[in-house]
């Protein structure tokens, strides 16, 4: 697997990122990492002091991607939080269960309003799953 778990990439008008896992459940907790790094100017400097659990039924599992950084946009905007660490406990193709740790951001960086589906596939490679996610700003 890649050292990096994720990197920034150029687009013309929103934000997108390229991410790594060497499984599902890395995959989307770096997605989540990733995120964290859109909206905060240092979300290795915030304290994972606040706690949520989600849970998340989709149809497939792009879908569960756009629904779990989705709900970690919701529920960061309910309390100014960014979360930043990650324990996924359960993930198929269809349901996810994680548990979610994070704090109020010392300076914002972007404002996320929302994850698109624009190119959005998941790819099983050598080295585990790849994807590129685009964030509507």
């Amino acid at each position: 697997m890649k050292e990096k778990r994720f990197e920034e990439i150029e687009h013309t008008a929103d934000l997108s990122i390229r991410v790594w896992g060497g499984n599902l459940a890395e995959l989307f907790a770096n997605a989540a990492y990733g995120l964290a790094h859109q909206l905060a100017v240092d979300p290795d400097s915030i304290p994972a002091a606040v706690e949520r659990q989600v849970e998340l039924e989709a149809y497939d599992l792009e879908t569960l991607l756009v629904d779990w950084l989705d709900e970690l946009l919701y529920l960061g905007e309910q309390d100014a939080l960014v979360f930043t660490a990650f324990d996924v406990a359960e993930i198929t193709d269809h349901r996810l269960r994680a548990t979610v740790r994070g704090g109020p951001p010392v300076e914002h960086r972007s404002a996320v309003k929302a994850t698109t589906f624009h190119e959005l596939e998941i790819v099983q490679t050598d080295e585990g799953y790849e994807t590129t996610i685009v964030f509507d700003v």
